[in-house]
């Protein structure tokens, strides 16, 4: 009997954690290839193109069905995210997809409440009343936005203090950010932890998600990259490496200063 590999392992656990159906049709949309193009046709994003069509599932980031207990039917693959993600049914009969957080299992009942209810995992509630130290995912920035920020798979924040109207989270970055108490977020971690450990094996896998070849910049000539030119296997002859434009590709801050910086109380890891 022939051994799997850790990829083979990986691949066969995250399609074993999916229910194989078809997306919920009432809860998917035509999803229109941009190929790295803006509004306006311009590229703005390299290396992007072609890959196999999809069609966009509907996530509900806000659930704002309150206190109205939800059964999940099934978790389900997105190809739009890393991210596993769960179909539930409210009590009337009304369904929505969520992002599934690690640990959630078929039948399960769960709630979305601004009251005080028991954290349980995939409950959503307010950040003033989930308890210090909990794991929390889907989180609101701005209270009534939806959730916008921890929602990749595998990662979660961490409820550390609450003060004056506000909660501090870290961050999956390490970051530590003051987040207003009255703003949702969902118990637990994202769920597909292991999509990290996916060795996607060959190219064409990468040109069916719909990323196309990447060429070194030490490849090329000296008039397309800063790295270019050159006989042989030459350095790049820089002190630092460079984008295709000439700005430094490492170590380099680019976060300009925002009104949002007073709410960071903790740079993430690398940063002061």
């Amino acid at each position: 009997m022939k051994k799997q590999t850790n990829s083979e392992q990986v691949n066969k656990k995250t399609q074993d954690a999916v229910s194989r159906k078809r997306p919920e049709k009432s809860l998917t949309a035509p999803l229109k290839r941009k190929a790295g193009r803006s509004s306006r046709g311009n590229i703005t994003i390299r290396h992007r193109g072609g890959g196999a069509k999809r069609i966009y599932r509907i996530i509900d980031f806000k659930q704002t069905r309150y206190d109205m207990p939800a059964k999940v039917l099934s978790i389900e693959y997105d190809p739009n995210r890393t991210a596993h993600i769960a179909l539930i049914q409210y009590e009337n009969g009304e369904k929505s997809y969520i992002l599934a957080p690690e640990g959630l299992k078929i039948d399960q009942i769960i709630t979305s409440s601004k009251g005080k209810i028991k954290a349980n995992v995939g409950d959503r509630m307010t950040l003033a009343n989930i308890p210090l130290g909990s794991f929390v995912y889907n989180v609101e920035l701005i209270p009534g936005r939806g959730g916008q920020i921890v929602k990749s798979a595998g990662s979660s924040a961490t409820v550390l203090a609450k003060d004056s109207g506000f909660t501090n989270l870290k961050m999956p970055s390490g970051e530590v950010r003051m987040i207003k108490s009255d703003a949702m977020a969902s118990i637990g971690q994202v769920s597909n932890s292991d999509h990290g450990k996916i060795v996607i094996g060959k190219a064409g896998r990468k040109r069916h998600m719909g990323i196309r070849p990447t060429v070194r910049g030490k490849a090329m000539n000296p008039v397309d990259h800063p790295h270019g030119g050159g006989e042989g296997k030459h350095p790049i002859g820089l002190k630092h490496p460079k984008t295709p434009w000439g700005a430094p590709a490492l170590g380099y801050k680019t976060r300009r200063k925002k009104l949002s910086d007073r709410f960071i109380l903790s740079r993430r890891k690398g940063k002061k």
